[in-house]
């Protein structure tokens, strides 16, 4: 290879560097404000007991293939008809990853006489899904039913003739603020067409039994819903909640569920166990509900800052070196806590997010806003 063959991701680093927008592997240190293990599941004894005693009785680490060759394990099957009674859905399906799931949902369901509208802060495995769609997919404000609605309305005048799928997080990942589900839903009935929500930073933490916000819904035909199992779970992989049609159609279309080698099945096993500390341990939401109003007392006391909320907390910034810099300065004092800069986000809008988690404690939470306000009224970037 000569050295112009390399030079243009080169160049490409180096322009990323300039932006301050280069991404490096920073190991995990100090105290966790920044994991999605909100309930602390990640490290509980009883979760690796679960894993310990499936070992045990010959569960393997791996399958060797694909769901529909020889990797259609046991314990794949009793998840997913466990997380259904759980979740209340006609049929659940075990995928890898939220993001693997979502890559099949939207490159596989919508038709090509369909639209896909999408809330503008979606996740990105959504916009990679949209990307491999037959479907029309529109981008519309964030939060605005109004928009949604006006959108499929001039989708029909100028002739759509399919069904729209409304795709939405019930709570978004960089903002820590709420979807109207309930209103989505009424907008899906009227149009004739799908809900597609996104649950990964409910799933565990709101709704009924920490099924989500739209656990009242998840029986309706037209109603879809991703519950991905390393976050508030603690384990990998998601669960996707769908009518038992739509879970064959997936079976027999998705690509990224039939060329990708099956789960671990010792995941399966460890996800069964934390739906079953979900029902078992509600003292969990609990505890991280008074964190959760804490720490947003917190960030308005310390910061002047409203919360969100919920357990995601952005603490805007703006400049993305700023933003760097004081995430190193809180690191360096002990708080892991990350950046988030464009294009995970917006152009302009470089933020902290803090996640608020059953592994921290209203002294830890409290100590963190007081240094971090500090570190905020300091001039200094890399």
């Amino acid at each position: 290879m000569s050295e112009a063959g390399l030079a243009r991701y080169e160049a490409t680093i180096a322009g990323l560097r300039r932006k301050a927008r280069i991404r490096t592997l920073v190991p995990q240190n100090g105290i966790d404000f920044t994991s999605n293990d909100y309930l602390g599941l990640a490290n509980a004894p009883r979760l690796k007991a679960a894993i310990s005693a499936a070992l045990d009785r010959g569960v393997p680490a791996g399958v060797g293939g694909s769901r529909l060759l020889r990797g259609n394990h046991p314990e794949h099957e009793a998840l997913e008809v466990e997380a259904a009674r759980f979740f209340g859905a006609e049929r659940v399906l075990y995928f890898c990853s939220g993001y693997a799931a979502n890559v099949a949902l939207f490159s596989t369901l919508p038709q090509r006489e369909d639209i896909i509208v999408h809330d503008a802060l979606i996740h990105a495995s959504v916009h990679e899904g949209m990307s491999q769609s037959k479907a029309k997919a529109i981008s519309v404000q964030h939060n605005e039913v109004e928009a949604i609605d006006r959108a499929i309305r001039q989708w029909r005048h100028s002739g759509g003739s399919g069904h729209p799928w409304i795709a939405v997080e019930s709570l978004y990942s960089m903002d820590g603020d709420r979807a109207p589900i309930s209103e989505l839903a009424a907008l899906a009935d009227r149009h004739d067409g799908f809900l597609v929500i996104d649950e990964a930073h409910a799933t565990g933490v709101f709704g009924p039994g920490g099924r989500g916000f739209g656990a009242e819904l998840q029986h309706r035909q037209n109603i879809l819903a991703l519950h991905t199992c390393g976050k508030a779970l603690g384990v990998s992989g998601a669960l996707l909640s769908t009518p038992t049609v739509l879970s064959d159609y997936l079976v027999n279309r998705a690509r990224s569920f039939i060329y990708s080698t099956a789960p671990s099945p010792l995941m399966a096993a460890g996800v069964r166990e934390a739906l079953r500390i979900l029902a078992d341990e509600p003292e969990r939401r609990g505890k991280l509900e008074k964190l959760r109003a804490f720490a947003n007392a917190q960030l308005n006391s310390a910061l002047g800052m409203d919360g969100s909320g919920s357990q995601i907390l952005p603490v805007m910034i703006g400049d993305n070196a700023r933003a760097l810099w004081i995430a190193e300065r809180m690191r360096a004092d002990g708080f892991d806590i990350r950046a988030i800069r464009p294009p995970t986000v917006p152009e302009g809008t470089a933020r902290l997010r803090i996640a608020i988690t059953l592994n921290v404690d209203e002294g830890q939470i409290a100590d963190m806003f007081e240094r971090l306000a500090r570190v905020i009224a300091e001039e200094g970037r890399p």
